[in-house]
């Protein structure tokens, strides 16, 4: 299911996102709740399928931006999809089983957007310091002539 998933969102995202679109913006109320989870001590384990896409020594902080919304939406729709198996305690029993393990891998599915969410304001303060260095410098060229 996460790969399915994963593809689909790969093959009509393409790793581009509207950066300043609500749904993407910082909660006041979200940097508390990191610091309450330590967040910047653990973030640096969380694995990821795709490293490079978020590597910014091949992708610029914009690139890195997106690719980070992508996988943040991805993870929010694999996050309900993580109880579907619990349908199949109805044939197979066992619910308590399908519950614990359902609610694990949906609590796993929640590190991975709290890591984007935590993440994704750094890289976004790097882009606008970048352009604000680039567009000095279009300003200075501009000047002299």
């Amino acid at each position: 299911m996460r790969l399915i998933v994963g593809g689909i969102m790969n093959s009509t995202m393409h790793n581009h996102a509207d950066l300043s679109s609500p749904w993407f913006r910082q909660r006041d109320w979200e940097k508390k709740l990191y610091k309450l989870l330590r967040v910047k001590k653990w973030k640096g384990r969380v694995p990821a399928y795709r490293p490079d896409f978020f590597d910014l020594s091949r992708h610029t902080p914009d690139e890195v931006a997106q690719a980070m919304c992508q996988a943040e939406i991805t993870h929010e729709i694999i996050l309900p999809l993580s109880f579907l198996p619990i349908f199949a305690a109805i044939w197979v029993g066992a619910l308590p089983a399908f519950v614990i393990t359902s609610v694990i891998s949906a609590a796993m599915e929640l590190v991975f957007i709290v890591t984007q969410r935590f993440n994704r304001p750094r890289i976004i303060k790097m882009l606008a310091r970048r352009q604000s260095v680039q567009s000095a410098q279009k300003n200075k060229k501009e000047n002299r002539k």
